[in-house]
């Protein structure tokens, strides 16, 4: 029963999945790239080294396409359940869908696509990241050049493959408060991001939404219910369920 005092804490894994149906690609799907680049080449550490400027015009490219997508029907969906509950979102997407369709509590787990951090900073301290469009970087491109008051050059605040996850712990710690869990858009194949539902507490219901039925294989003893749907049905229909089972 949902009372005056406490909502119920809806905590929500999200993933690649739930952006494509607004037109983001994914580099999990086909051949393995990310917007016809090889992730080596504009997602790694090395790769930041060896060619910083493709490293920033592939993510310009990446936020000038950003504006040209908008929230799809899942994440309003989610947005929406926040009237009722305490609904706190886990994603590991860096765009900002989730945040525009009106969802107030996002732990960005992979970074953010439109902010940047000094090159120097592993991202445990999110005062050092600034917004691309701001008076610290007036954007609407990051060039080589643009650098902070010390002089160090801004940096995509993402995390990169080979690099530490700073809201990791964080987000284990809301999973490990949740009421009831969804996993929508991510097949759970990228650790440490795929632990976090074992941390759901022992009799939190966790769905997965997924239009492919082989996403639970692996966490068959932990998924209490699969929705074989794409996001923008599967989210809806879980919405639904969740209102009738707190009501």
């Amino acid at each position: 029963m949902m009372t005056a005092e406490r909502k119920p804490v809806l905590v929500v894994l999200s993933g690649a999945g739930i952006s494509q149906e607004s037109g983001i690609r994914t580099f999990r799907d086909g051949d393995g790239l990310w917007e016809d680049h090889d992730v080596m080449e504009v997602a790694t550490p090395e790769a930041w080294v060896r060619d910083p400027e493709l490293v920033l015009r592939f993510y310009n490219a990446r936020r000038r396409q950003l504006d040209g997508v908008r929230p799809n029907s899942a994440h309003r969906a989610l947005a929406e359940l926040e009237s009722h509950f305490d609904v706190r979102i886990v994603t590991q997407n860096v765009d900002d869908l989730h945040e525009r369709a009106g969802s107030t509590q996002v732990f960005h787990l992979h970074g953010e696509l439109r902010k940047v951090r000094p090159e120097d900073d592993p991202g445990m301290d999110d005062r050092c990241t600034v917004t691309v469009g701001s008076e610290a970087v007036p954007g609407p491109d990051v060039v080589m050049g643009d650098v902070d008051a010390r002089g160090v050059q801004w940096r995509p605040h993402v995390v990169w493959f080979g690099e530490a996850v700073p809201m990791l712990e964080p987000a284990a710690e809301t999973v490990a408060q949740a009421d009831a869990l969804l996993v929508v858009g991510t097949s759970m194949q990228v650790y440490p991001a795929a632990g976090l539902v074992h941390f759901a507490p022992s009799d939190c219901p966790v769905t997965m939404v997924n239009p492919d039925s082989d996403a639970i294989a692996g966490f068959e003893s932990v998924v209490t219910e699969f929705i074989l749907a794409p996001a923008s049905e599967g989210v809806a229909e879980w919405a639904l369920r969740i209102r009738e089972r707190f009501d």
